[in-house]
């Protein structure tokens, strides 16, 4: 596939790392723009790109960026993209979003209203980027480690769930997007490297 990856921190160069080994065709941009994503590229044989490089042609689009960052992304460049929201919304950092703090919305909710148009999946958010890069196992092995994916879109969700598992990790469904809160950060799921029945319960367990 080609991917484009929105953000160069720990999940979106992690997923920069993984996704290229595995053979697909990689952009990678953040806010620096495509100087400072050199090391990165020579690494992992990725494409240093702007933001419409890492979009226009992608077959599948990784924002994984500062949640408040998403405001600043213009919506019409992601029309009828699959996005994979890898994003957590965290006070201190992002400032006060009313409709997140009261959890009115999900956090992936409130991306996709900004994104409008855009096929949006949540997934790769509650995993530690250095399980992601390093925990991956062949499907069937004991105890691998599983991770949900939620969506409205179902085709979308379906493309993600099969990346998931070629990287290693068993796919949850977890539902819709307004459910995607059961895999927000202070989750029983959330940062715990369940297998599937434990990422199950630990979605079924999640208070609101």
């Amino acid at each position: 596939m080609k991917i484009g990856i929105i953000g160069s921190g720990n999940i979106g160069g992690t997923l920069a790392r993984r996704l290229c080994a595995l053979g697909h065709d990689v952009t990678i941009t953040n806010s620096r723009g495509p100087q400072s994503l050199t090391g990165l590229a020579q690494e992992t044989g990725a494409t240093a790109g702007t933001l419409e490089d890492a979009v226009q042609d992608a077959d599948l689009v990784v924002v994984a960026i500062p949640l408040f960052a998403v405001t600043q992304l213009p919506a019409e460049l992601f029309d009828g993209k699959v996005v994979v929201d890898a994003n957590n919304y965290y006070p201190q950092r992002d400032g006060d979003i009313a409709e997140l703090i009261d959890r009115s919305l999900s956090s992936s909710r409130w991306t996709a209203d900004h994104l409008k148009g855009a096929r949006v999946v949540k997934a790769f958010n509650n995993i530690q980027a250095r399980h992601l890069m390093d925990n991956g196992r062949p499907a069937g092995s004991p105890g691998r480690i599983a991770l949900p994916v939620a969506g409205d879109d179902a085709e979308a969700k379906q493309v993600v769930m099969q990346l998931v598992d070629a990287l290693g990790f068993d796919p949850v469904d977890a539902g819709t997007l307004d459910e995607s809160w059961r895999q927000q950060p202070d989750t029983p799921v959330y940062g715990t490297d369940r297998d599937a029945a434990g990422v199950r319960q630990g979605l079924a367990e999640a208070q609101p």
